[in-house]
């Protein structure tokens, strides 16, 4: 999927929760944007744009936070890195 070219700030902050993933930091997400920010154990920070709230939820809920991200969210989503 291609990447989103906008001020990453323009959303402002998304409240981010830790999670249990040898992959994933933490999880966050804005449903009046409909978007995902996810930050990785490497320490990068991607948004993913367009994501409908059911994905979130399932992704909350996921027992394999890093497995339900490739086969759900990768590459799925209009994509941002956070710098």
């Amino acid at each position: 999927m291609r990447a989103v070219s906008q001020d990453p700030d323009r959303a402002g902050r998304i409240a981010r929760e830790a999670v249990d993933s040898s992959v994933i930091q933490a999880i966050g997400y804005d449903p009046d944007l409909a978007l995902l920010e996810i930050e990785f154990i490497s320490g990068d920070v991607y948004r993913y744009h367009f994501v409908p709230r059911r994905v979130w939820i399932e992704l909350r809920h996921a027992p394999s936070k890093g497995a339900y991200f490739s086969d759900a969210i990768r590459e799925k989503f209009p994509t941002s890195r956070m710098t």
